[in-house]
């Protein structure tokens, strides 16, 4: 294991599958033998609200909140929310986002009308020192289920953090229900073997 040391921020709204991510990223930590710990916050998650979870591993976690400026990798499984908690980021960190847009009743712009989506490429570069853009809807969509769009970016985040697939693959098992196995395995992978890259 490579990462002995690191703090995630998954971020979401309701129903896209945030704190079952968190879950697993946790999980696979404690099985790693670190100390994984991990706070979540929703706000009316249940009508589309934010949605955040904080999982941070080592050897030793004092606490399971992530202070702005200290996230190694940040998942975001909407691009508003993205820009909505980019603060926590550290410089240099890695940005895992799904390109999918979802517009709130409030956005962090003051605007109904949802920013371009180079303006949000271009805020996030200026921070994050690797920012992988995924269509992980798409693919999810691809393998007939658009909900497994999350265990698309889990995919991808297992082979940013250089970890063994095998452990993340039991803990994505475990975790869904017997009839969406396959397919969560199936996205898990494309987004590990980055079938979710859109090109330059």
């Amino acid at each position: 294991m490579t990462n002995k040391k690191a703090n995630f921020l998954l971020a979401g709204v309701g129903g896209q599958g945030t704190l079952l991510a968190s879950d697993i990223v946790a999980e696979v930590g404690l099985r790693q033998g670190l100390e994984a710990k991990k706070s979540e916050v929703h706000c009316m998650s249940q009508r589309g609200g934010a949605v955040t979870s904080h999982v941070r591993w080592g050897e030793k976690v004092a606490s399971p909140l992530c202070e702005k400026g200290t996230v190694d990798f940040f998942v975001a499984q909407e691009m508003l929310e993205a820009m909505r908690w980019l603060e926590y980021l550290r410089p240099g960190g890695t940005v895992i986002l799904s390109q999918q847009e979802l517009p709130p009743t409030g956005t962090v712009f003051g605007s109904a009308v949802y920013p371009d989506k180079e303006r949000i490429f271009t805020t996030i570069g200026q921070i994050a020192g690797k920012l992988l853009a995924l269509d992980a809807v798409g693919v999810a969509e691809s393998l007939g289920n658009r909900r497994t769009a999350n265990s698309v970016l889990l995919g991808a985040l297992s082979a940013e953090l250089a970890e063994d697939e095998q452990p993340w693959l039991e803990v994505i098992m475990e975790k869904v229900p017997a009839r969406h196995k396959e397919v969560n395995r199936k996205a898990f992978l494309a987004g590990r073997e980055g079938a979710w890259e859109l090109g330059d």
